[in-house]
């Protein structure tokens, strides 16, 4: 993750099997470190991984202040 976008990984926060092909893999990066850090900026993104570890697919899904109550997206 930090590879592809030069920002840190903050945390996985899911994961599902994608048929018999990979992985896709959600994972909340720091975007813009603010003071104090809960005003923070996290990106969340959806990560495509075969079995073996390629990149198939990275998608940006959204942003939200370290302080929300939630990720800003509806399940």
């Amino acid at each position: 993750m930090s590879e592809l976008t030069g920002m840190p990984a903050e945390s996985i926060m899911g994961f599902k099997r994608e048929g018999e092909g990979g992985w896709t893999v959600t994972v909340q990066a720091l975007e813009l470190s603010r003071v104090p850090s809960t005003m923070d900026i996290l990106g969340t993104y959806e990560v495509t991984l075969s079995d073996d570890g390629e990149l198939l697919g990275f998608r940006h899904l959204g942003r939200h202040r370290r302080s929300a109550t939630d990720d800003g997206r509806s399940q």
